[in-house]
């Protein structure tokens, strides 16, 4: 068989690599890299058995908590993560199939509507949390979720200011009268 009167077909170069282009793969490692930025805390949970639906009820309990809940590649995470002291820990959490959910804010809110999660559905273990550069015991994130949200904790701080104002003016109020009534008693003594 003659095989001349073929035309030559272009050499296709894809630098795909796994499913992905290695420029998917870039903007998903920039993505994390901004949303480290912005993060106080990083969950890692095993999300093994999780269904859609459920990844998408974790993801809005999140939502109000200023958190988000993102699934990648373990060594997407670690390119995100690599220079950067804050998340180097993380390292070490990186094995199995993890999601990773990124906190800023209302850290307390966040690890309360995971563990609000865990418990309704009985399913995805927390293996671990890194908050200001530190891995967290699994009694430390159970102490942050005992924290209240920020909201009431603004409440109380405002609260609080408020007593302090009240007891200021009453005592600017009070030096008034206070003299007021020193010179009536003064003048009083002063005609007797």
């Amino acid at each position: 068989m003659d095989f001349t009167a073929f035309p030559a077909l272009p050499k296709l170069r894809s630098k795909k690599t796994m499913g992905r282009t290695i420029e998917n793969k870039q903007k998903i490692v920039t993505e994390i890299k901004s949303l480290l930025d912005d993060s106080e805390m990083a969950v890692v949970l095993d999300y093994k058995g999780l269904t859609i639906k459920e990844m998408s009820d974790l993801r809005s309990r999140l939502q109000t908590n200023n958190g988000i809940c993102k699934v990648t590649k373990n060594s997407l995470m670690r390119k995100a993560i690599d220079g950067n002291s804050n998340w180097t820990d993380l390292e070490s959490l990186l094995t199995g199939t993890n999601a990773f959910v990124l906190i800023k804010e209302d850290v307390g809110g966040a690890v309360k509507a995971i563990q609000s999660f865990q418990k309704e559905t009985k399913k995805s273990e927390t293996k671990g949390a890194l908050f200001e550069g530190r891995l967290l015991s699994e009694s430390e994130i159970k102490e942050i979720a005992n924290l209240p949200s920020r909201e009431v904790l603004m409440a109380k701080i405002a609260g609080a200011l408020n007593g302090v104002a009240t007891k200021i003016a009453i005592s600017i109020n009070e030096v008034p009268s206070g003299l007021a009534r020193s010179l009536k008693q003064h003048s009083e003594k002063s005609e007797s």
